[in-house]
């Protein structure tokens, strides 16, 4: 194949379309199907992943409540925050899912040390943190041998929704963004600089830019 992985930056996207049009790419992929990234931000939706608990929606109110099929609990998206989904064949990258895991986390955490921010990962909590604050979360699907969902990382937005619930299922868990830390104050310099720090990592060696189209 002359290109390894299809960047698609998507702009502001509604949850549960994306979401449908994740899971359809994944069922229709083949073994020659290229790999995509996906690079978008939502509209204000709160996620519950498969394991979620009710009792970690404190106070949704107005703002949307998806049930969804990725990992792990309850998380917020909303303008200002960048989403990446890695629509992505773990037999042909070679990698197992905690391997895919561990990259994203490095190349994270990478990108806030250049910023002179010093982010780590948290054992059995899945995501990145700043001190006791998360600034990334992590969750993802495989079917088939193949990965969907992705990271989301808070970069300059409206942190209060988060305050409606408990993030990622932790209570009293402090939550923090690249802005507020002398990182990336946009979404298209934190999805730059991410990306450079990510394709390495998975091995890709031909990116090509498919514009904002799915």
């Amino acid at each position: 194949m002359p290109y390894d992985v299809v960047m698609r930056t998507l702009g502001e996207v509604p949850y549960q379309e994306t979401w449908e049009k994740m899971r359809t790419f994944t069922e229709q992929r083949t073994p020659e199907t290229c790999d995509e990234i996906w690079c978008l931000s939502h509209p204000p939706v709160f996620t519950q992943g498969q394991a979620g608990k009710p009792e970690h929606l404190i106070n949704p109110g107005d703002i949307e409540v998806v049930q969804t099929d990725r990992g792990g609990q309850v998380t917020y998206h909303g303008p200002g925050q960048l989403i990446l989904y890695f629509l992505i064949d773990l037999k042909r990258l070679n990698q197992s899912i905690r391997c895919l895991v561990d990259k994203i986390e490095e190349g994270v955490i990478n990108m806030l040390k250049a910023d002179h921010i010093n982010a780590h990962r948290i054992d059995k909590a899945p995501g990145v943190y700043v001190d006791a604050a998360k600034i990334c979360s992590l969750g993802l699907r495989v079917k088939r041998g193949c990965t969907y969902h992705g990271l989301a990382l808070n970069v300059n937005m409206d942190l209060t929704p988060f305050s409606r619930i408990n993030p990622c299922g932790f209570k009293n868990l402090d939550v923090c963004q690249t802005s507020s830390l002398g990182g990336a104050q946009t979404l298209t310099e934190a999805r730059d600089r991410l990306i450079a720090q990510l394709l390495p990592l998975f091995g890709y060696n031909h990116p090509r830019s498919n514009g904002g189209t799915l």
